[in-house]
Parts: structure tokens; C-alpha cells; sequence
């Protein structure tokens, strides 16, 4: 494995740069099967006095059922050169094709066999701690609706609230 263990307290992600420009994956499951989906928003911060990262998830992905069911995921940061690989973990369905193998992935697990890639630049394995559904009568500014939700975009997603328990770093 090319990535290494790092203390959560020293890992310094440019999660603006990287969420603003390169993207990641989301990853939940186990040995015995997972997915991954791109995603473009993330937080980092502390929660209850608890190191956290939040990610969000509609319904109708796929991905959906493996964050349901399992108590861990995590979120690997891919080199920027990695388009291809974001593309098609984008917009192809787990359903449908193996995308860790049709983009050749090496897979990985931490903490409680959650799922992650060997090609990351780095990696979040996050512990489930709080979740909930976005509602829309929550949003202060509906103008900012219409590019994410509706006819096109598809239904509101799930917030994934994990307590980070591991990093690794290249």
C-alpha cells in the first residue's frame, strides 16, 4: 500500500482547492461488496468536539443503500489527473458496471472494513455519527435550488455527518 497512516490532528487536506476543482469518492461497504460515486461538496471541521467530515447523498444513488446499510465510509482524494476516473464514478451506476474495476482501483480498508483506493492523494475513513435528510423548506435562498434540485437534478440528499477515525496520506 502506498498510503500511509497519519495522525487526524496533523493532516492538513486543501479541501477547498480539491473539492473546488479535483473532486473525490465517496466509498461505503465492506470485503464483500461496495461503491463509490463522485462527489463535489464536503465539510471538514469539528462537531460535539469531534474531528468530522459531512457529505451528501441522494436517494436514488446507489451508493445510497451501502452508506444505509454500513456504519463507516470514507473519502478519497484522487489526483487531479484521475478525470477519467472521476467521470465515470460520476456518471455510471454500481448497479450497472464495477467501477472500481473498470477504472482499476486498488482497494483498501481501515476501520470497521471500510472501503478505499490506494491511488488517493489522501483519506478520510469516518465513523457515522449523524444523519439527515436536507429539507427544502430549510433553504434560506431558493434561488439556490433550481441548478441542484427539480426536474433535472434529481431528489434532495442525505446528510452523512462521520467522526473521523483514520487518514492516510501519500
Amino acid at each position: 500500500m502506498r498510503l500511509h497512516p497519519v495522525d487526524i490532528k496533523t493532516l492538513t487536506p486543501e479541501v477547498f482547492r480539491v473539492f473546488g476543482t479535483q473532486n473525490a469518492l465517496v466509498t461505503a461497504g465492506d470485503q464483500s461488496g461496495c461503491n463509490t460515486m463522485t462527489i463535489g461538496w464536503c465539510q471538514l471541521g469539528r462537531l460535539w468536539n469531534l474531528p468530522v467530515c459531512t457529505v451528501y447523498v441522494r436517494p436514488e444513488r446507489y451508493t445510497y443503500q451501502f452508506m444505509e446499510s454500513h456504519d463507516y465510509f470514507t473519502v478519497s482524494v484522487l489526483p487531479a489527473g484521475e478525470k477519467k476516473t472521476m467521470q465515470v464514478c460520476g456518471t455510471r451506476s454500481g448497479r450497472d458496471i464495477d467501477k472500481v474495476k473498470a477504472c482499476g482501483l486498488t482497494l483498501c480498508y481501515g476501520a470497521g472494513g471500510a472501503p478505499f483506493f490506494d491511488e488517493a492523494e489522501w483519506v478520510l475513513v469516518c465513523k457515522k455519527a449523524y444523519v439527515q435528510d436536507m429539507d427544502p423548506a430549510c433553504v434560506l435562498d431558493q434561488k439556490q435550488i433550481p441548478p441542484f434540485y427539480g426536474e433535472k437534478g434529481g431528489g434532495w440528499h442525505r446528510i452523512y455527518t462521520g467522526q473521523v477515525v483514520e487518514a492516510y496520506t501519500k
